[in-house]
């Protein structure tokens, strides 16, 4: 298929993906759980808790797949732009609706690859408490499956040097949950080859995607907890 301008690249990403294994595994400790959840290749969500700034680049380097985030504009400044943009990034503006970020994300995913998203919209509690209503529609709309992840310890204790991320060659726990549809009983259909599924079966309507919502955050909410449990943090 052919890439639109501006749309991101999939080898930027797969370039983003080699550095974020070298920086993140080499000033952290980060343990990977259940990285195998993660459907080797088809369109597929990842949708990630949020409590602080490494939790983008950790997934980015912990992740079996080359990850698209969809990240605030304010991060693209300076000489940041290029190299988020270089490395398959999506800037998206969330004071409106941004469409251009909307036909990135979704191009994504119709290209059969991974879209990471923070649901809860910007970095806080790190707990699925409040998600907005993206996450839905680009599951729906694309009928990709989402996987549940869950980052663990990045806030604990703060750094000697840089009292702004965790302290060098500390432990941080991501954990993959299983895959699941945005609505119950719906199912992508088959478009194409090479095993990508875009187009999603489900209804769109404000109440079906508001029923949605309520499904995956439950559904993130129980892996959080239970990666927690799991893990003792």
């Amino acid at each position: 298929m052919t890439q639109a301008t501006g749309s991101p690249s999939p080898r930027g990403a797969a370039v983003g993906r080699g550095i974020g294994i070298g920086l993140m595994y080499g000033l952290w400790k980060p343990r990977v759980l259940g990285a195998w959840r993660v459907p080797a290749s088809g369109p597929v969500i990842l949708a990630v808790n949020h409590s602080h700034n490494i939790d983008g680049p950790m997934l980015m380097g912990t992740a079996p797949r080359p990850v698209h985030f969809l990240i605030k504009k304010e991060a693209f400044v300076g000489p940041l732009d290029p190299f988020l943009r270089g490395i398959g990034q999506l800037k998206v503006d969330r004071t409106t609706v941004d469409r251009t970020a909307i036909t990135h994300a979704l191009g994504v995913l119709e290209n059969g690859g991974a879209l990471g998203i923070f649901p809860e919209g910007t970095r806080g509690e790190g707990d699925f408490a409040s998600l907005r209503a993206g996450l839905a529609y680009f599951a729906v709309r694309s009928g990709a499956p989402i996987v549940p992840v869950a980052v663990l310890g990045s806030t604990e204790r703060r750094g000697r040097l840089i009292s702004a991320l965790p302290p060098l060659r500390s432990r941080v726990d991501v954990v993959f949950g299983d895959a699941f549809e945005a609505q119950e009983g719906a199912r992508s259909s088959d478009k194409g080859g090479g095993g990508r599924r875009v187009g999603g079966s489900g209804r769109r309507t404000r109440k079906a995607l508001d029923e949605a919502t309520v499904r995956i955050q439950g559904r993130l909410t129980a892996h959080l907890d239970e990666a927690r449990r799991f893990t003792g943090r």
